[in-house]
Order: structure tokens, then sequence, then C-alpha cells
């Protein structure tokens, strides 16, 4: 193994403080040079207080003057817009036509199914005006970063996190703004925020196929969407209308989710269809996607949601729901 190869081992050791990746893991490590025993390492400053940097800078210098073959060890920082370093594999819109039909239950199951396959995963609070993706996982702590970026808060079990609802003073403030100014902060959270290397980032889109599934569709390089609805007889226009939009805009739909399909009461051991029998077979057969899975209606998931404990969930719909979106997007390479 040659020096230069030992020293990137050796860098991989360095955490971000406050986001507890790698700094090569989040795109951090530029560049490594080697002459005559003395190594020099290029890093990007993006998103790191000058306490940071220094931080960084001696724990660089511990994990590689030991290393034979290197005599000096001097550490450059240079300025990176935080878009020039993010590589991102994948990213995955969750999306519907109407409101409170689950996805954002959806968008953290399916970064949990993900994640725990050993994936690198975020999720884009896109909901601007109704975000509940930190509630679930426990996130309370604003993000870090300077003017450079945005470092994203890391979860429990290593799930970035971005949300609008990080960033107010307390989490029940009002989010009152126009169209425009929400489309804007969408692109931003997509620009400024230093996701790092992720092989998928769910996007939790607001209800709708208006300004903001619509900036997201046209900005970002959404790879395919998964849209969720749940049982009623309404949904069926919904749902053609977020299926429609996904088509126009060119992108792969990935399947349907049908949430709150029904409850399971396991003293009678018998189904409950509260809101009526499910179309989610006919609804995937109109769409032209798989069917994903059906999520009941589990108060012990409502719980762990409402604690923010989100991430100790295990199911049988997480295999289903992971399985599936990885099958699909299978046929995308």
């Amino acid at each position: 193994m040659g020096i230069e190869e030992r020293i990137m081992r050796s860098l991989d050791g360095v955490v971000v403080p406050g986001v507890g990746r790698g700094i090569g893991a989040m795109g951090l490590v530029r560049g490594v040079e080697v002459d005559g025993g003395r190594a020099k390492v290029l890093l990007a400053s993006t998103g790191l207080i000058p306490g940071a940097r220094n931080w960084i800078a001696d724990r660089v210098r511990e994990a590689l003057e030991p290393l034979e073959g290197v005599e000096g060890v001097e550490v450059e920082y240079r300025a990176f817009k935080a878009k020039e370093l993010n590589r991102v594999g994948c990213i995955i819109a969750v999306m519907s036509g109407k409101g409170g039909v689950g996805k954002s239950l959806v968008s953290g199951l399916l970064a949990i199914a993900l994640r725990r396959r050993g994936h690198e995963v975020g999720i884009l609070d896109a909901d601007i005006t109704g975000p509940s993706i930190p509630r679930m996982f426990g996130a309370y702590l604003p993000p870090g970063g300077d003017e450079g970026g945005i470092l994203p808060v890391v979860s429990g079990s290593g799930i970035e996190i971005i949300s609008i609802n990080l960033m107010l003073e307390a989490e029940d403030v009002a989010v009152m703004w126009r169209g425009p100014l929400i489309a804007n902060t969408i692109k931003q959270f997509g620009e400024d925020v230093l996701w790092g290397n992720l092989d998928y980032l769910i996007v939790d889109l607001p209800p709708g196929t208006a300004d903001v599934p619509l900036t997201l569709m046209q900005s970002f390089p959404v790879t395919g969407a998964v849209v969720v609805f749940t049982p009623q007889s309404l949904v069926e226009m919904i749902v053609r209308k977020s299926v429609n939009m996904v088509a126009e805009m060119g992108k792969r739909l990935l399947g349907v989710v049908e949430n709150m399909s029904y409850l399971y009461v396991p003293e009678i051991d018998k189904k409950i269809e509260i809101f009526g029998p499910s179309r989610a077979e006919e609804i995937a057969r109109e769409a032209g996607a798989p069917l994903l899975v059906r999520i009941p209606i589990d108060p012990k998931l409502a719980a762990l949601c409402d604690g923010g404990r989100i991430e100790e969930y295990d199911g049988e719909l997480l295999d289903l729901l992971g399985d599936g979106v990885l099958r699909e997007l299978s046929f995308e390479v």
C-alpha cells in the first residue's frame, strides 16, 4: 500500500465536530501530496468555524505523524462551495397530492430502511410550512456551519437531516412565507448544505404539485419519486395528479405506498379497514408502478414518532419498503 493511500485511510478516522462523519465522507479532503516525507493535506473549509478548522487540523496531524514515511504534516484550508463537494448518488422525492397522508412517515421509514442496509442517507425536509421530520427523529439542535455552508444535523443512527424547523427559535413558530421565498429556500438547502458523500437523499415534499414540488423537480437531479396515499375513494384523482406530474417532469415513479391502510387488532386477529376497503393494488396498477407497501395504523409506531424515536421501529414493512425501492432503482443503473 502506497503512502498516499495510507494517508487517506488514516484521514477517514478524523471526524467533523457536531456531525460525527469523517472528513473524507463529508467531501472535505481535496488533495494529498507527499514530497520528501512531508505530507500536505488540502481541506475544504466549507461549513467549518475557525475553532472547528483548528481542531480538525490538529486531529489530522495526530493521525498522520505516526505513519512510516511521514516526517511532517502541513494542513491547508481552501474555500469551496458546498455544492462542489457534495456527491449524492440518488435523490428520491416522497410526494402526494394532498396533506395528512403520511409523507414524512414514509420518508423517515425509507431513510431508516436504507441506512440499516449500510447506506449513507440524508433527509431534506422540504415541507417548509409543516415540517415534522426533526420531531420524528428527536433532532432539536440547530445545524452548524458558517457563511460557506450549512452542516446537517445527524440522527442517532447516522442519518443527515436538514429542516427549517431546526433553524427556528421554537418548533411551533409559524413560517408565513410566500411561494417564491419557500422555493428559494429549497434551492438553498440543495446548494448550501454540505451533504458530503451520500448514497441516497430522501426529500420529504409538501402536498400538491405547485411551487415547491415543481422547484425541486426542476432544480434537483431527482432519480425517482414515491407517491403516498390513503384508502379513501376520493384519493384516486389526487394520486393521478402526482403521478402525472412525475411523468411530465421526466422522472421515474419508483412505486406507491398506501398509508393508514388498516388497523390490526391482535385480540381478535383481524384487520379493520377504518377508512374503507384498500384500493392500493388498483391505484398501483393505474399508476403503472409497483405497490411498495401497505402501512397499517400502528399505535406503537405513532408513539415512537411522537417521542422522537422512530429509529427504534422494527417491522416487516421496513424490509418491504427498502427492498422495493432498491429493486426499482436497480433499473436506473
